[in-house]
């Protein structure tokens, strides 16, 4: 996926090009609207914790002009995402640390010092709080407000489309509202006392790995994502955009196990939706992404009895392309029936290899054997025609924190530039046609293919909540991109990006229009349907009705079609 550099030449601006002329306008750093340092000082007296200065997480390889900090450290960790997410001026993706000014030139700042470029702030807020408290959230969004701010919302920057950050913005970092408490009886606020759950309640700080620990020491399982060590966050955009999970098929998406959120919006109001209470604001953070309608808090999650499962693990690979496409159509093919028979999990393809992590929740060995073996027997027989099997195994495991905590540590999910491109693949297009998908998947060199809807996820009313009614009817989530590294230029990352675009028209043509809100491409031609469907004008007059400022915008959001390609003015 990763491609090499070419030969790195850029001039760097170290002041902004500055074209506002009207309040149409957000206020940056580094304009005269920009408040003054006794402006800050009062905001400073209503917060618990020091105002924040953020910097790129490879400052500290600079002394000269950030003399603190330690580089081996920074070098060391550059690829842990748990790492990342302590650093208020990092994001999980690098490349949206920096910023293209639009002559090509680059601000940024790079951990590879031999490149010889000086360390800029690239897209990293100058200036933000690091929030404890309710009360120190309100107190940043009204004075975001009142000073008509450009605002970046951030937890741990796991974020493939840049939407918790932006160059001259004011940061709110949420990452250390830690609070988890689990509740055997939890009523929903207005609920009657009768309505009853078994409930974890997760700030918006809080991370998979530290929700996962806490669900399993009472016992109980929680739908939530997966990555390498756990580090995205677990009541943030994860959710807030849908949330797949390898638990999905079995129980819903994260969605669909929401209870109760509790939220700030633009006017300071500390909000508490539910189905009982603000329903309307509750349908719509179901699915209508994050950094659009206020600042989730906490969010309450229903918990499900700890299942046992059993993993299917398969590698394989081949030098000779049509006996690997036959594997791989196969491996399409069957999917229908692989979801029927209540598996689902994640896969990584190549043109000429596949890995695949599957589980089958409270599916015994012999089950999933059963499943299984005419693939594992078909596989076999492509022996003779030059496929290579590394692995093809069943495994039991006594419980989905077992599966994950055995599998969380493999890989490098984070600290390499990289741009996603999506699409949900319906069940009725895979039977239709599983040959043209299969296809157009190998075509993309290098892809995840995630089972993660169907099951659970299709027994939901698409009109439930505000998620894309796309996934109801979806069974796979396919995800590809292009990557580069430190130094490439503006000239060559384009080329990169019209490599994807082509991909993804290509794509579209067999598999439809619509994509996961939190992995897909930040170019999308209409993501207002891509990402929304037919519920995008109830999600953005829900959203006039409870962010009346207009302060929260990201990246192909809700609303964001009301704004520049910048997002700081209207247009």
């Amino acid at each position: 996926m990763y491609l090499l550099t070419g030969v790195l030449q850029l001039s760097l601006l170290f002041s902004f090009v500055v074209d506002v002329t009207s309040s149409q306008c957000r206020c940056l750093y580094g304009q005269p609207c920009w408040p003054s340092q006794s402006e800050f000082s009062s905001l400073q007296n209503q917060l618990s914790q020091p105002l924040i200065h953020p910097v790129p997480p490879a400052s500290p390889c600079y002394p000269l002009s950030h003399p603190s900090g330690n580089c081996t450290d920074a070098q060391t960790n550059q690829f842990d995402g748990n790492w990342r997410s302590n650093q208020s001026g990092s994001m999980q993706s690098p490349n949206f640390e920096t910023f293209i000014f639009d002559n090509g030139s680059i601000s940024a700042c790079y951990m590879n010092t031999t490149l010889g470029v000086p360390c800029g702030q690239g897209s990293v807020p100058n200036v933000g709080i690091d929030a404890r408290s309710v009360e120190d959230i309100q107190a940043a969004v009204k004075f975001s407000v009142k000073n008509n701010l450009r605002l970046a919302v951030k937890n741990t920057g796991h974020d493939y489309l840049g939407r918790s950050t932006a160059r001259g913005s004011f940061m709110i970092w949420t990452h250390h509202l830690k609070n988890i408490t689990y509740n055997s009886t939890f009523v929903p606020e207005g609920a009657p006392p009768t309505e009853l759950y078994k409930a974890i309640t997760l700030g918006a700080g809080v991370q998979w790995h530290e929700a996962y620990d806490a669900a399993q020491a009472q016992g109980r399982a929680l739908v939530g994502g997966m990555s390498v060590g756990g580090s995205v966050g677990a009541a943030g955009g994860w959710v807030l955009g849908g949330g797949h999970s390898a638990l999905a098929p079995s129980y819903g998406l994260g969605v669909d196990n929401v209870i109760e959120l509790k939220i700030v919006t633009s006017t300071g109001e500390y909000l508490t939706a539910n189905s009982h209470s603000h329903s309307d604001l509750f349908w719509a953070l179901r699915g209508g992404g994050g950094g659009t309608y206020g600042i989730v808090t906490e969010v309450t999650y229903r918990t499900h009895p700890s299942m046992p499962l059993t993993a299917l693990y398969f590698v394989a690979n081949s030098t000779n392309n049509d006996t690997f496409r036959t594997l791989f159509t196969e491996f399409v093919r069957i999917h229908p029936n692989l979801s029927d028979s209540g598996f689902s999990g994640y896969a990584f393809v190549s043109s000429n290899g596949i890995q695949i992590f599957y589980i089958g929740l409270n599916v015994t060995q012999a089950q999933a054997n059963k499943t299984i073996d005419p693939f594992f027997s078909f596989a076999q027989n492509l022996t003779s025609e030059g496929l290579n099997i590394a692995t093809a195994l069943t495994v039991p495991y006594p419980s989905f924190y077992s599966w994950y905590t055995s599998t969380s540590s493999i890989g490098q999910q984070v600290g390499s530039s990289d741009e996603l491109a999506s699409r949900l693949v319906s069940r009725d297009v895979i039977e239709r046609n599983h040959r043209g998908i299969a296809d157009a998947v190998l075509s993309l060199n290098s892809s995840g293919w995630l089972l993660v809807a169907g099951g659970a996820v299709a027994q939901v009313d698409p009109d439930s909540t505000g998620l894309n009614p796309a996934w109801r009817k979806a069974l796979v989530h396919v995800l590809w991109g292009t990557g580069w590294q430190e130094g490439t230029p503006f000239s060559e990352i384009e080329q990169l990006r019209a490599v994807v675009a082509r991909s993804l028209t290509r794509v579209s043509e067999l598999a439809g229009s619509s994509a996961y809100f939190n992995e897909a491409s930040m170019f999308e031609p209409n993501p207002m349907n891509t990402f929304f469907g037919s519920h995008y004008s109830k999600l953005k007059a829900i959203k006039n009705v409870y962010d009346p400022a207009d302060l929260f915008v990201v990246t192909e959001g809700v609303g964001s079609e009301d704004w520049d390609a910048s997002l700081n003015c209207r247009r």
